[in-house]
């Protein structure tokens, strides 16, 4: 899946040949993001010693990514920009249990860890950029309190899809920017309780900033 990936880059970088090789920049970049979401609650049936559970978003806290960046020149103001970065983020869960005796409310968290891999085509005016493009997200890693229920699994998709649209400002070598993601799967879509998928309602939006550097001129 990552070779598909880097399928459009490869087939560019022939197209242009060696003396567009020569004008790729490097450069690193990282920031944060938070995650904007209005969601309903989940409700999730009792099964056997587990008890019936509502589930609901608590708070989507600020994430934080870092990697490479490398800037493709195709003519005087387009530029495609492929980047490799890490994502870190923590999600906060309301969960309340239902039993004959009452309910009891409690905040349990998921961290994950997540590779994103977007390839941006990009317009220079100036020293602005406007930037559009897809982009993939490649599972890494994930822990969560929820595993407390036997009835939990996490199923996360190894890769999923999505888009960002952003504007940048470049100074000097440095690069700001600042930008919205959209994904194409609903929220919380690797929750399973008694092996059925419990995903929100919506699908997660990103807003993010960032700051990078690139080498040579």
């Amino acid at each position: 899946m990552k070779n598909h990936l880097m399928l459009p880059l490869l087939a560019l970088l022939l197209l242009y040949g060696q003396p567009l090789l020569g004008q790729v920049r490097l450069g690193v970049r990282g920031g944060m993001f938070t995650t904007d979401l209005q969601v309903g609650e989940v409700a999730v049936p009792a099964s056997g010693g587990s008890p019936a559970l509502n589930l609901d978003l608590e708070e989507a806290r600020f994430g934080i990514q870092a990697g490479l960046v490398l800037q493709i020149p195709l003519g005087e103001k387009l530029l495609l920009q492929p980047e490799a970065l890490f994502n870190s983020n923590r999600v906060d869960y309301q969960v309340e249990e239902l039993s004959g005796s009452g309910a009891a409310m409690r905040i349990l968290s998921e961290k994950y860890q997540t590779l994103d891999l977007p390839m941006l085509l990009q317009y220079r005016l100036g020293p602005l950029r406007v930037a559009a493009g897809p982009v993939g997200h490649l599972y890494i890693n994930s822990t969560s309190d929820l595993l407390t229920y036997d009835s939990y699994e996490q199923r996360f998709d190894d890769l999923t899809y999505g888009y960002q649209a952003g504007i940048g400002l470049d100074i000097w070598n440095l690069m700001f920017d600042f930008r919205y993601e959209g994904n194409f799967t609903k929220f919380g879509d690797h929750i399973y309780f008694n092996g059925e998928r419990y995903a929100f309602s919506e699908s997660p939006a990103r807003l993010q900033f960032t700051v990078g550097l690139l080498f040579g001129k």
